[in-house]
């Protein structure tokens, strides 16, 4: 039988000073790249802020591909992903594989 002790540990700081972590994935100069793929014989390597909204994306993929940035849908498994929401928000981090759709 195997037994686990957790331990707490309290990290005491003066008052005055402010820790500023900031994620990787959200930070403001990063740029990543997002693969887009429709499975039909297009990949599609976009590289964007990840501040950046869905909608921008799509826009950034039309302009390579020739398509109309609102007849385009991206999908990760069943998740559709709308268009006012930034790639930071759905967690879309550098070199993710999203599905293209066209409607």
């Amino acid at each position: 039988m195997c037994s686990i002790r957790l331990q707490t540990v309290v990290i005491f700081r003066p008052p005055g000073i402010r820790e500023t972590f900031k994620p990787v994935f959200f930070s403001q100069d990063r740029m990543i790249e997002v693969v887009c793929n429709d499975r039909l014989g297009k990949k599609v390597r976009v590289k964007c802020n990840s501040e950046d909204t869905i909608g921008d994306l799509k826009k950034l993929i039309a302009a390579q591909t020739g398509t109309r940035w609102d007849k385009i849908v991206l999908k990760k498994w069943y998740t559709i992903f709308k268009d006012h929401v930034s790639l930071g928000d759905y967690e879309i981090h550098d070199g993710m594989n999203l599905e293209l759709y066209y409607q």
